[in-house]
């Protein structure tokens, strides 16, 4: 068959250890042979980050910006263990919230259902989508240790020299304290990917922070969320029978406990990290786990949901065999070419996108998978498959389809 032909390139995004592996072996047998690739390639290894003193990174955030759509690779955010591994010129900021600041992102993430590997909540039949506000709050935070009794206040600092002050707490002893803020600018481009992201996949969007308590911070979210929604979504969710539905950020996991699943639940930062990851794990594994950055004008970059899998790559390293879970790497060019194939008006390149998500799902339905889904699933013979076997075994199952 004819190679399927692309006319605008992906922004593509080189990473780490041993998913960097994976993406080469994903282009090498699951897209080269099938599509006349075109990528613009930004290496955001952690080696050429510190050689362009992270400007790498800042480039390829500015190339999505002009082509629409990208596809990460996993990288490394470095600790101090890693600027002795790298020999690091300094600890470099993490590159998802670099391009995430440039690209006024919201995070998107969403379990990838397969039938064998069941979810631990038995009435999650539809996933449910994740959507992470990716700016300020606590990682934006500033905190300082409190040595002994005084007093600390918040202090607004107005352009004309006037203050306005807000007592944090009077000391008597020592303890801790933490600033932290967000942008009314951020929360709407937030607000409005969210809503777009909803009509754009027809579903409904739950929100939740905790406004009785943070009756000014917490509340403000509230407020934007509602009215964004009253002025801008309204008619068009009404038109497609969607719902927007706020409450309390207990409630809402109550309800998600309760539910059947297929909607998006949008979370502040904090709450879109830690709730992302038990989902993940809820359904079975965060290797089964699909992550898209959406910014309101409408650019998308697709990643892993994981990280870089140190442990295996080390092991690759040494020569010994791996079973790694390439599948969400795989969904991240599946995201990125079906996207590409819908802006571009190539339907054959977001077909082709499908079918190489179905060969992945019935690859593992069929029992092939690798060791992390082989420990939990529900099917009876199960075949453990190394890394590269793995990626094999999916491009049979796709041939045969094509």
């Amino acid at each position: 068959m004819d190679k399927i032909k692309m006319t605008t390139p992906l922004v593509e995004m080189d990473g780490d250890e041993m998913t960097r592996v994976l993406w080469q072996m994903i282009k090498d047998e699951l897209l080269c042979p099938f599509v006349d690739l075109k990528t613009e390639y930004y290496d955001l290894g952690l080696e050429n980050r510190n050689k362009t003193n992270d400007q790498v990174t800042v480039d390829s955030a500015e190339a999505t910006k002009k082509y629409g759509v990208a596809v990460k690779c996993a990288t490394i955010t470095p600790n101090a263990a890693r600027m002795d591994e790298y020999h690091l010129k300094e600890m470099w900021k993490s590159p998802n919230g670099t391009i995430r600041a440039i690209l006024d992102g919201t995070v998107f993430r969403a379990p990838i259902l397969v039938k064998g590997i069941e979810p631990y909540v038995r009435n999650w039949v539809k996933p449910i989508t994740i959507a992470r506000h990716a700016y300020g709050d606590v990682y934006k935070g500033v905190e300082m240790k409190i040595p002994g009794a005084g007093k600390v206040e918040l202090v607004y600092t107005a352009a004309d020299g006037t203050e306005t002050r807000e007592l944090v707490h009077n000391f008597d002893g020592s303890g801790i304290v933490q600033g932290m803020h967000n942008l009314t600018s951020s929360i709407e481009s937030f607000a409005r990917s969210c809503f777009s992201f909803a009509v754009d996949t027809k579903q409904d969007l739950w929100f939740a922070t905790k406004d009785t308590i943070s009756k000014k911070y917490d509340h403000t979210f509230k407020d934007i969320f509602q009215d964004i929604y009253d002025t801008e979504y309204k008619a068009k969710f009404e038109e497609l029978g969607l719902e927007y539905f706020y409450t309390l950020i207990d409630d809402a996991v109550a309800r998600v406990i309760r539910s059947k699943g297929g909607y998006i639940w949008a979370c502040k930062n904090y709450d879109g990290d830690v709730m992302s990851d038990m989902l993940a794990t809820a359904y079975g594994s965060l290797s089964m786990m699909t992550s898209v950055l959406v910014s309101p004008k409408g650019v998308y970059e697709y990643e892993a949901a994981h990280g870089t899998v140190q442990r295996h790559y080390y092991k690759h390293l040494k020569g010994e065999e791996t079973s790694t879970n390439s599948i969400a790497t795989i969904f991240a060019w599946t995201g990125a070419l079906r996207k590409r194939g819908e802006l571009d008006g190539l339907p054959e390149l977001s077909a082709f996108a499908d079918k190489l998500e179905q060969a992945c799902i019935a690859t593992v339905e069929s029992g092939k998978m690798t060791k992390d889904l082989a420990l939990i699933t529900t099917l009876e013979h199960a075949t453990p498959l190394n890394t590269q076997d793995f990626i094999r075994a999916v491009r049979e199952t796709l041939e045969a389809s094509l």
